[in-house]
């Protein structure tokens, strides 16, 4: 029988990368500017391997091959095969990241054959007084318009600015122009995918000393042009409730803030739910788990109870629906 699986973080180094991560998630590393921490993944190269349990060492890869269903869930396991389809990630912002976009499956299909297309999700941990987020038009313009602020530098202009604090949440389908800036500490929820179209970034140069590249005409094919009143997702956080926030094909994703133990019933759901431990400790069924630490809960599992430690206990969950 699968149990609540924990795995080592993977940690990027990123030429915006900086020194919350490991404090944040209670570790040790000689690794400097920590720009991610791929908390699960299934990317081919950074496949997350577990840390917890008689399956300790396994990769994720492999437990999706050998468990399938019982692991992801057989409607999942149907559509997206031995791919585990989510990468889950904490981001620490030092500096400003590039402004860019990612394509949908379809475009990613066509030009990058047997890779997916990727649609993500923030929420914001914790952000420095003043910290902003770059998401979506802020008016309409032309494919030819957008060419033209990259090349005169303006680009940053025509996106919609958020100040934002901890428990802010963006939804980001493919096609949206965003970024992500300095001072904000970031869990993000995303298809398994690493499809970025760099479309601006500042003149910068990365960890190797060159000119980081631009992927300016395929962005120009992948941005959804559409205006949109917000960009922001709006919700009402209830204590000791599941809060539904973001919810699309890819994924589900929910917010708890717990005083005391939950039941969730997942009797109904053929899927894995992934849980993000975002403050506290406590425990995930009989698995400890404190704040910075990612749990998988299998698909065979019928319910699972998440009980704080002592104090409070916040947790983000995604599964797919």
């Amino acid at each position: 029988m699968l149990y609540p699986l924990k795995f080592e973080p993977i940690l990027k180094e990123k030429v915006w990368g900086g020194e919350k991560i490991a404090p944040y998630k209670g570790i040790e590393t000689d690794i400097h500017k920590i720009g991610e921490s791929w908390e699960l993944s299934a990317y081919k190269g950074d496949e997350s391997i577990v840390s917890n349990g008689p399956l300790k060492g396994r990769g994720i890869d492999s437990l999706v091959k050998e468990y399938k269903g019982e692991l992801v869930g057989n409607k999942v396991y149907a559509n997206t095969g031995d791919e585990f389809p989510l990468l889950i990630k904490f981001i620490d912002a030092l500096t400003d990241l590039s402004i860019q976009v990612h394509p949908g499956d379809e475009m990613a299909a066509r030009e990058h054959p047997g890779q997916n297309g990727k649609t993500e999700m923030w929420y914001v941990v914790a952000a420095d007084p003043g910290a902003a987020l770059l998401t979506g038009l802020k008016k309409s313009i032309t494919p030819e318009e957008y060419a033209a602020s990259v090349e005169d530098g303006s680009i940053t202009d025509l996106l919609t600015r958020y100040e934002v604090r901890a428990g802010d949440v963006f939804f980001l389908p493919a096609g949206r122009i965003h970024a992500i800036c300095s001072g904000c500490f970031i869990a993000e929820i995303q298809q398994t995918s690493d499809l970025t179209y760099r479309i601006y970034d500042y003149g910068r140069v990365g960890l190797d000393g060159k000119p980081r590249a631009l992927h300016t005409e395929l962005a120009k094919k992948a941005i959804d042009y559409t205006v949109y009143p917000t960009y922001r997702t709006d919700y009402e956080m209830l204590p000791d409730r599941e809060v539904e926030v973001v919810s699309c094909k890819y994924f589900t994703t929910s917010i708890f803030q717990l005083t005391g133990a939950f039941t969730k019933d997942l009797s109904g759901l053929d899927s894995f739910l992934v849980v993000m431990c975002l403050d506290g400790k406590g425990f995930i069924d009989d698995v400890p788990v404190h704040r910075g630490e990612t749990v998988l809960v299998p698909a065979s599992a019928r319910k699972v109870e998440f009980a704080p430690d002592g104090g409070e206990l916040k947790l983000l969950t995604s599964c797919i629906k």
